[in-house]
C-alpha cells in the first residue's frame, strides 16, 4: 500500500471529552452538564465538523448556549488535555514514512480545529504537516463517500493506492464505498498491528 489515511481520535491518540467538558466547566465556571449540552447535544459541535460555522461562529454559538464567552485559548486547552499521543505509534507511522508511505489524516472535526492543530497535538507535526484534514474543509463529514474523494484529491492520493483506518465501523464502510482499502481497528493494539503488517 503507497499511502495510509489515518482517523485521529480513537487512532492516533487516545481521546476523553469528560476531560474537555471539564476543563471549560471549571475555567468558565459552568456545569459539565451545561457544557456537555452545548457541545454535544444542540448540534454546533456537528455544524462545525461539517463546515456549516467557521472558527469565530462555533465559539458565538457555544458562548451563546452556555451565556459566556467562549475564549479560543480555553477551547484549545480544553482539546489539548483531552488528546493524549500514541507514542508507540508515531514511531511506527516514521518509520514507513522514512520508506516513503505517504501518511495523512482525515478526521471529523471543525475549521476551528484545523487552525489549532499544532497546539492540541504537536507531536503529530512536522510528520502530518500539509497532510492533517478535518471534514469540514470538504463541507461534509465521514462517512459520506464524497469526504474521501475530496481528501485524496487534495493529498494527490489514488483511492485504490490508500489504505484508511478509523475506529468507527460507518467510516470504515464510508471509506470502502469511495473505493480505498479500509480496517476498523478499535483499539492502540490493533492499529499496531496493521502498521507492522505493512
Amino acid at each position: 500500500m503507497k499511502n495510509i489515511l489515518f482517523d485521529l481520535d480513537g487512532v492516533l491518540v487516545d481521546y476523553q471529552p469528560s476531560v474537555r467538558i471539564e476543563h471549560i466547566a471549571m475555567t468558565l465556571e459552568r456545569s459539565a452538564s451545561d457544557v456537555h449540552a452545548a457541545i454535544y447535544g444542540s448540534g454546533v459541535e456537528a455544524a462545525a465538523d461539517a463546515g456549516r460555522l467557521g472558527p469565530d461562529e462555533y465559539l458565538e454559538a457555544l458562548g451563546k448556549i452556555m451565556g459566556l464567552r467562549l475564549p479560543v485559548d480555553v477551547w484549545t486547552e480544553a482539546r489539548r488535555r483531552a488528546t493524549r499521543i500514541r507514542p508507540a505509534l508515531m514511531s511506527r507511522i516514521a518509520s514507513l514514512a522514512s520508506q516513503g508511505v505517504g501518511v495523512g489524516i482525515l478526521t471529523n472535526n471543525g475549521h476551528l480545529f484545523a487552525a489549532q492543530w499544532e497546539r492540541i497535538v504537536p507531536e503529530l507535526f512536522p510528520l502530518f504537516r500539509g497532510r492533517a484534514h478535518v471534514a469540514a474543509q470538504f463541507g461534509a463529514t465521514k462517512p459520506d463517500p464524497r469526504v474521501y474523494a475530496a481528501v485524496l484529491g487534495e493529498l494527490g492520493w489514488i483511492a485504490q493506492d490508500t489504505l484508511f483506518i478509523d475506529d468507527a465501523q460507518a467510516n470504515v464502510d464510508g471509506a470502502l464505498e469511495a473505493g480505498l482499502a479500509a480496517r476498523c481497528c478499535g483499539s492502540e493494539d490493533s492499529v499496531g498491528e496493521v502498521l507492522a503488517s505493512l
